[in-house]
Formats: C-alpha cells, sequence, structure tokens
C-alpha cells in the first residue's frame, strides 16, 4: 500500500502538469449542422510552435476542440455555413483571430463566428482589453477602410482623390494605433500583449531609439522567449539593413534541397524578395518582376526569393502558376523564417535591393520605383 501511495505521489506533478497544459475550446453557433464545419489553425506564439490545424463537424450548433499548449496561441478560427471548404471560409467567409492559453472556454452565438462571445477564456479577457486601448484589431482598420471605399459612390471610386482620402484615413488610423501600441507596451511591460504589441510596431515604425528601451523594461520571461528573442533581433536588424550597410548573408535551401548563398551572388544587382503562396500583394508584383527580369538578367540582375511558406507543395505551386524563373529558398518556416528575421521581416512583400557589392541599395522598393531603380543602375 505504501508503494502504491508513493507510486501516486511521483505521478501527480506529471498529472498536474499535462492538466496545466490543456485546453478545452466548446463553441455554439445557434443549430447549424452538416455539411457546416469549422478550420482551426494556431501556433504557439511566445515559443513560436510549429503551426498546427484541426477541424470539427458542427452538431446542433456545437463543436469542440481540445490540445496541449505550453504558453499563449495565436488562433484563427473559421466557420465554412454550407460546407463549401476551408479556404472560401477563411478568405470570404465566417472567421476570427484571437489568442488563447491553457484553459477552458466557450465560444458562443447566435448566427455566427464574428458575432462570438468568449466565456472562461483570461487571455482574450486580456486581449480584448488590449485592442480597446489601442484602438482595434489591424482587420478592423483594414474593415473601415474597405467600407469607405464601397460607400462611394461609382463616380468616387474612380477619382484618384477619392482613393487617396480613403488611403491617407487608413494610415492616419494605423500611425495612431501604432503609437497607442508602444504606450501600452511601456504601461505594461508584464503584459503578453506587450510583447504583441512591439512585434506589430515594428512593421510601421522604425525608431528604435524609442523602441529598445521598451523592450529592454519587458518582463524577462517574456524576452527570454522565443518570440522575444525574435523581437529582439528585429529591432537589431533595421541597424544592420539601413540603405548603406552590408546584406546580411546567410544561406538557404532551394526547392531541389540544395543550399543557396547570398554570399555567392556577389558582383550582381541582387533583389532579395521576401514573399508567400498565400501573400495576394506578393503573387500580384510577380509579373512585374518577370518583365524586370527579363530586362536585366543578362545586365547582371538576379532575384533571390525567400519564402515564408509553411507547407511545401503550395510554395512549389506558386512558383509554377506564377511561372518566374528566378532563384527561391525557404526554411519553411513560415514566419519563423531565419533569412526573414535576419532581416527584420514582419510583413510580406519586402524586398531588399542589394548592389554588386553586397551593400544596401534601397529597401522595399516595388512597382514604379523598383523599374526606375534598376534602369538607373543597369541600363
Amino acid at each position: 500500500m505504501k508503494k502504491q501511495i508513493l507510486l501516486v505521489a511521483a505521478l501527480l506533478p506529471m498529472l498536474a502538469k499535462a492538466q496545466s497544459n490543456t485546453f478545452t475550446i466548446t463553441g455554439k453557433i445557434g443549430h447549424l449542422n452538416a455539411p457546416a464545419r469549422v478550420y482551426f489553425d494556431y501556433t504557439d506564439f511566445l515559443n513560436a510552435g510549429g503551426g498546427r490545424e484541426d477541424s470539427a463537424d458542427v452538431v446542433d450548433g456545437t463543436f469542440k476542440f481540445t490540445g496541449e499548449l505550453s504558453g499563449i496561441a495565436t488562433c484563427r478560427m473559421a466557420l465554412a455555413h454550407h460546407g463549401d471548404g476551408k479556404m472560401k471560409a477563411v478568405y470570404t467567409g465566417d472567421v476570427i483571430y484571437f489568442q488563447f492559453g491553457p484553459e477552458n472556454f466557450v465560444i458562443s452565438s447566435k448566427d455566427s463566428l464574428s458575432n462570438a462571445v468568449f466565456t472562461g477564456s483570461k487571455v482574450h479577457d486580456e486581449e480584448d482589453a488590449y485592442n480597446k486601448a489601442i484602438g482595434g484589431t489591424i482587420m478592423a482598420i483594414t474593415k473601415n477602410a474597405n467600407y469607405d471605399y464601397s460607400s462611394g459612390t461609382e463616380a468616387q471610386r474612380a477619382d484618384s482623390n477619392f482613393l487617396k482620402a480613403v488611403d491617407q484615413k487608413f494610415r492616419q488610423r494605423v500611425a495612431d494605433r501604432t503609437e497607442k501600441q508602444l504606450q501600452f507596451a511601456k504601461e505594461h511591460p508584464n503584459s503578453v500583449f506587450a510583447l504583441v504589441a512591439l512585434s506589430e510596431v515594428l512593421t510601421f515604425k522604425k525608431d528604435m531609439a524609442e523602441i529598445t528601451p521598451v523592450y529592454n523594461a519587458l518582463n524577462a520571461k517574456y524576452r527570454n522567449s522565443k518570440k522575444g528573442k525574435e523581437v529582439d533581433q528585429r529591432i537589431k536588424s533595421v541597424q544592420l539593413t539601413t540603405k548603406g550597410a552590408v546584406a546580411p548573408v546567410f544561406t538557404m535551401k532551394d526547392v531541389k534541397g540544395h543550399p543557396v548563398s547570398l554570399k555567392d551572388l556577389r558582383g550582381k544587382t541582387v533583389l532579395l524578395e521576401f514573399w508567400a503562396s498565400w501573400c495576394s500583394p506578393c503573387r500580384a508584383e510577380n509579373p512585374n518582376l518577370k518583365e524586370q527580369y527579363r530586362l536585366y538578367k543578362e545586365k547582371g540582375f538576379e532575384i533571390l526569393a525567400v519564402s515564408l511558406d509553411s507547407d511545401k507543395k503550395k510554395w512549389e505551386e506558386a512558383i509554377e502558376k506564377d511561372g518566374v524563373p528566378w532563384i527561391h529558398v525557404s526554411d519553411l518556416k513560415g514566419w519563423s523564417n531565419e533569412a526573414g528575421i535576419l532581416y527584420g521581416v514582419t510583413a510580406v512583400p519586402a524586398g531588399f535591393l542589394i548592389g554588386p557589392d553586397g551593400k544596401i541599395i534601397g529597401n522595399n522598393l516595388r512597382g514604379e520605383a523598383l523599374n526606375k531603380k534598376l534602369a538607373e543602375l543597369l541600363n
């Protein structure tokens, strides 16, 4: 008996650990039934764990997901009301984005995920307070911009001044949100959402003299997390990738698994292009890049495209469909792509034009700005 008691006592810490890392999400959306299906994708935010995905049928409006999670997860959940597939649900349907922890909570609504109420999630309550403090999510701001555009008359939507006004309003909202995010991080260094805020701030603000001390004041457990170290690297990379700096070198495998080094392209004018198969603006730029590549390849121009994909098949399909003949590499780590972290990439498309001497000529040159610069350099 004593041996059994000792055995149970030894197992208790293991059981407690397992229980503390478990999450359960229960959904109740009206009275939907088959073929309705929910698609669930999540990634460990702090530890940059590989993306995980799951799906579930909806029975009388109910669905459930369970799993293991060591910290905080960033999640996308999409509901295909009529069973018409994940992609349609994600890009044109009923989709929400949120963060959660190892907790048990309920998502409920009478009609849709987008109108759902969360019950029992402390992480979501904190996220909700954070979003209110900074002026809403970037998706909400984008949605407002789309509404501003669609509310215009047909004549207005064809007017460049109207489009410029909509764009300026959108950019001002983003700028205001960025400042509020930085302020939130200053005032809440012990909140995980301070790290969330700084990881987004770096996309829109490059004043490292202001950002660095805010980062340094964060709770050590967040700075020492894998995500915290990525943010630190991105802060440092802004100084490493300014115009005139020597472009940081890296080696990454191409589609066939062969290593490709940026250093081996010295002597050429190189466009280091960060993109992904799922990035519509990236794909939309490819026809222009193909034309520039045709014009200047024989004059020493090369494109090294680094994909932030995590699915090799989708990466290969995009290359083939777009017919892009330049060099393609990826480590298939998504946003944790090592070259992306090295260059401080927080959004795609992102490009760095590098001279034959290995020094950066310009950042984020696209469309006509890129064409003009290439003509200046190579004609």
